[in-house]
């Protein structure tokens, strides 16, 4: 693993040196992983382009989430700028493989691309898939082993997705709403239960490595993403399955009020999100926990549930009739 660090570490060196035009562009490809830029455009799709899409991609990204910060502390892998601070253009906390950028990128892209079911759709995104992964190699943020442990996650979460699609989404469909409940709430402790049995197999860090100074912000970022993605997952998978029964709202409509409902629920989605940010605190983590799950399972079941069915009651978007049940005696 040395050499290939040492390796990485070259690459890096002679990226940034022979191509600094680079910088400024690989910057913004980055930011195209970032939760902000997330947060504002998952909610874009969910209300206002396509509603079954935007499920879809808010499902796969919180369990990418999850699935990645639980490899993230078992593998405890240093990023390039611990073992050499003059490369870290972009430093973010947090162990390094599997990146995690590449990761949510490779499953959501692909997911799109596939949805598109278009050539240009699928090329596009694959030229963004190898934009972030060479962006988080030349900021200094990722080694190459990093990067590639976090596409083949990706290809195998978006692997997941589709035969959970095609042998189980039908029948899982027919059950009643309770059962949808339990369920979602089922994998959401199946996600928390494996971080929690990987923390506790591995013991603590070992603090001998030459990039020791890192590693207690890292332990902490660890336990903070994985509480927002249980928290997201969590109040959005139950925010989707309600709406599907109590609001069934339409993300087609007239442009004007596709602009209202998307500028109204942002605004509301930033201020819960940025405001219990402000709010709750950092310290004990014994509290900073429990607290950081729910600000962002708020944030998700108001994106999910509570905002769709504003739009419907101020008259923003159109919503589908209630199934009917007749019954015969």
């Amino acid at each position: 693993m040395d050499s290939l660090y040492e390796f990485s570490l070259e690459l890096i060196r002679w990226l940034q040196e022979t191509y600094p035009q680079l910088k400024d562009f690989l910057l913004l490809i980055s930011s195209l992983g970032s939760l902000e830029f997330y947060l504002a455009t998952l909610p874009l799709i969910y209300w206002t382009i396509d509603k079954r899409l935007g499920k879809l991609l808010g499902l796969v990204l919180f369990i990418s989430v999850g699935v990645n910060t639980t490899f993230k502390q078992a593998f405890r892998g240093p990023r390039p700028y611990w073992l050499d601070p003059s490369l870290g253009i972009l430093e973010t906390d947090g162990y390094g493989i599997p990146s995690g950028h590449m990761q949510n990128s490779t499953a959501l892209f692909l997911l799109v691309a596939s949805w598109i079911h278009k050539r240009w759709a699928w090329f596009l995104a694959l030229i963004l898939i190898a934009l972030m992964g060479l962006s988080r190699v030349y900021l200094g943020d990722h080694f190459i082993s990093d990067v590639l442990a976090g596409f083949i996650l990706g290809i195998l979460i978006l692997l997941g997705i589709f035969l959970w699609r095609r042998y189980f989404f039908v029948s899982f469909s027919k059950r009643i709403l309770g059962q949808k409940l339990l369920f979602a709430i089922f994998i959401t402790l199946v996600l928390a239960a494996a971080f929690a049995a990987v923390v506790l197999l591995i013991g603590t860090p070992d603090l001998s490595v030459p990039w020791a100074e890192y590693i207690p912000e890292a332990e902490l970022t660890t336990k903070t993403e994985m509480a927002t993605a249980i928290g997201a997952l969590l109040g959005y998978s139950i925010g989707i399955l309600l709406e599907s029964t109590r609001v069934r709202f339409r993300a087609d409509g007239p442009i004007s009020k596709r602009i209202a409902r998307y500028i109204l629920g942002i605004v509301v989605t930033v201020i819960i999100w940025r405001g219990l940010g402000i709010l709750f605190p950092d310290d004990p983590l014994w509290l900073a926990i429990p607290l950081r799950i729910f600000r962002y399972a708020l944030v998700t079941f108001w994106a999910s549930y509570y905002a769709p069915a504003l739009f419907v009651r101020l008259n923003l978007a159109e919503a589908d009739p209630a199934l009917e049940i007749n019954l015969k005696l």
